[in-house]
């Protein structure tokens, strides 16, 4: 019969070593599930998904452990399945890490275990020509509706047709500056997908979703792929994707900060150094942006104690100084306050980018033509 005491203690240990200390699929420290069949170490939310792949997942804590299921336990460990199950991973594709999406994580397991498409059996197809309806919404009404959308490697561009017979698209996107992440509570989907490009001096945003876990974490990857091969021909492939640092609603006034503060969402790119702001968080366009430079050019982030209310309702003050104007932002609460300044503080400590230096004119201009 087995020593469950002794087992326990075993299990506890091995799971501290290098490895098995951080979860198996998205990196999270400190595991406290076990896949037995798999031998690797998870925790509780990718154990989940083990569980609906019919694998045994116990928790280390709760759960009894046989002696054989410990000797598995002890002869396999995350980094064994790593190397069989990761072998092959694309350097386009995205590993989940431990604050993504759901989806992504859910995915990227069934991937890896389920499927396996990264063992190195067969060889990972690049996307080339990938077309597919998804849910898109509406310019002005908050309508989705089916879309037909062309990935295309070769022209490097993403297409969309209002019909899936249409003769012609109804827009053609660069691959340039195309960016996707996945925004399930913005859209109201838990595969909702945001597909943000540039377009005339303009940040533009599809919103789009696809019934089907898998299809939209393909459409996902395709587009990486191809951005991939689109940046590997600029020397740029730290750019493949996006990561917004901070999103959300402040007030905004206009350059007199005399105007009426206007509830506005803002978006911090840090890779562009934009601060974005939107009237609304579903908004295909952009009302204006702020470029975030350094302090050694005359850029600076601090806190703004309001003299007096000027008819805003919010109290917790952001400052944006840039070398042609002076920015105010309120926020609702003193913990977003933190947060924005944060995440400002954390941009404006970067060194800029050639890239940056060449599009912060452009920014500030587009900033000030804001109706606020």
């Amino acid at each position: 019969m087995a020593d469950s005491e002794r087992n326990r203690k075993i299990l506890l240990g091995l799971v501290k070593q290098p490895g098995n200390d951080r979860c198996a699929d998205c990196g999270a420290p400190g595991p406290d599930w076990a896949s037995c069949k798999l031998g690797v170490f998870v925790c509780l939310q990718c154990s989940g998904t083990h569980r609906s792949l019919s694998t045994r997942v116990k928790s280390l804590l709760l759960d009894f452990f046989e002696d054989d299921v410990v000797e598995s336990m002890k002869s396999k460990g995350n980094a064994k399945a790593k190397a069989v199950y990761e072998k092959a991973v694309p350097p386009f594709y995205y590993r989940p890490q431990e604050n993504d999406n759901k989806v992504l994580k859910e995915q990227w397991i069934r991937a890896k275990y389920e499927r396996q498409e990264f063992t190195g059996e067969r060889k990972y197809p690049p996307p080339g020509y990938t077309t597919g309806m998804l849910w898109k919404k509406g310019k002005e009404k908050t309508l989705f509706l089916q879309r037909k959308f062309v990935l295309s490697e070769r022209e490097f561009n993403l297409m969309y047709y209002n019909k899936e017979d249409s003769k012609g698209p109804k827009a053609v996107i660069s691959i340039k500056n195309l960016n996707a992440t996945f925004q399930p509570e913005k859209i109201g989907h838990p595969h909702g997908l945001q597909i943000t490009y540039h377009d005339d001096d303009h940040t533009r945003n599809l919103y789009v979703y696809h019934e089907s876990a898998e299809e939209i974490v393909t459409w996902y990857n395709a587009i990486r792929a191809v951005r991939f091969a689109y940046l590997k021909t600029a020397f740029q492939l730290e750019k493949i994707k996006t990561n917004y640092l901070k999103e959300g609603y402040m007030e905004k006034t206009g350059p007199l900060q005399k105007e009426m503060f206007k509830k506005r969402w803002f978006i911090l790119d840090s890779q562009s150094r934009a601060l974005l702001y939107f009237k609304g968080p579903l908004d295909a366009e952009e009302l204006g942006v702020v470029f975030i430079g350094t302090e050694s050019i005359g850029y600076s982030v601090k806190e703004y104690v309001p003299k007096t209310a000027r008819g805003n309702k919010w109290k917790c003050g952001v400052m944006v100084q840039t070398p042609g104007r002076q920015f105010i932002f309120m926020c609702e609460q003193e913990s977003e306050q933190k947060e924005w300044l944060e995440a400002l503080r954390e941009v404006l400590s970067r060194p800029m980018a050639p890239q940056s230096e060449e599009q912060k004119m452009t920014d500030r201009e587009t900033s000030q033509q804001d109706e606020a």
